[in-house]
Parts: C-alpha cells; structure tokens; sequence
C-alpha cells in the first residue's frame, strides 16, 4: 500500500492500492508528494518563526535562511544572497539593512570591488544565531528519535537532492 507521510495508506475508489498514474491521468506519488511538502513548509515557517524572533524579536522568518548563508559561507554580497534565496536585489537590501539595524549583520567594502559590499554576521548575531540552530537541531533530535540515524542521513541526502534540482 502507498503510505503518505501522514500514516493513511491511500487507496483508488475500487479499494486498490493507488500507484502510479490512476484513472484520470493524476501521479499519486506526486500528489503525496505535494501534500507532505505543504504540511512541512507549513509547519516549518511557524517554526522558523518562533525560533528566529530568539536572535531578535522583530526578525522576519525569512531571515534565517540569509543567516544560515553568512554562518556557513561567511562574507557574502547582497546579490549572492539575493541569489541563493531567490528574491530580488531591491527585496534583498530591504531585508539586510533591517539586520544591519537590529545589529545581527554589518556590511564593509568588498576589497576586490569598490562598488559592491560584502555582509557578514556580527558577533552578536553569531552568538544568537548559534543558540537558535543549536535550539533547532536539538528539536529534530527529539522529534526524529524514533528513527534510525541512517533514516535521518537518507532525508537530507534526498531534500538536498531536491534544493539541488529546486536551485536550477
């Protein structure tokens, strides 16, 4: 039987297991697909919501994702993050001068460009960045728990597999 993320196995109307391509030409796995992505995000962005207000209450969810960039990457170009996000450079300069102002990002001179700056944490904001990731992993260690680590390595081999795909 096909099994959602949800645990309802599904079925066609005759009561048959649904795979594959049923009678009206819709592919089940990509509507179970589509269905357990929904959830997920959904759910996520509360998540990241409340999580991300802990660096700094006026923080916009949609901020993490910018500071997991300059964590990982370290200094950064607004157009490179604009890019990695996926939002345009107007979008992407509104989101960093309002770090820049709570103090979680600064900006300085791109030395191999005059023209262009390059962003990156401050250290206030790497010491509260790193309490809210450190808040999130914890959480997913307790909320996968029941699952074998090996699980856990395939899920994020795959949603890798997918931003890769997503990103081109």
């Amino acid at each position: 039987m096909h099994e959602g993320g949800n645990g309802e196995g599904h079925r066609t109307k005759s009561g048959a297991p649904a795979s594959g391509v049923d009678q009206g030409g819709v592919d089940q796995e990509f509507l179970a697909l589509e269905r357990e992505l929904t959830v997920l995000l959904r759910r996520a962005r509360a998540s990241s919501g409340e999580m991300v207000r802990e660096v700094h209450p006026d923080l916009e969810s949609s901020a993490y994702g910018l500071l997991v960039r300059l964590e990982e990457l370290g200094r950064q170009r607004a157009t490179e993050l604009a890019a990695y996000i996926g939002v345009g450079k107007a979008t992407m300069s509104r989101q960093l001068r309002a770090l820049e102002e709570m103090g979680v990002v600064a900006r300085e001179p791109d030395p191999a460009d005059g023209r262009a700056w390059l962003v990156h944490l401050t250290e206030e904001g790497r010491v509260r960045f790193r309490a809210v990731r450190e808040a999130r992993r914890a959480r997913y260690v307790r909320e996968l728990a029941s699952w074998d680590r090996g699980e856990v390595a395939e899920l994020a081999r795959l949603l890798h597999r997918l931003n890769r795909g997503v990103e081109r």
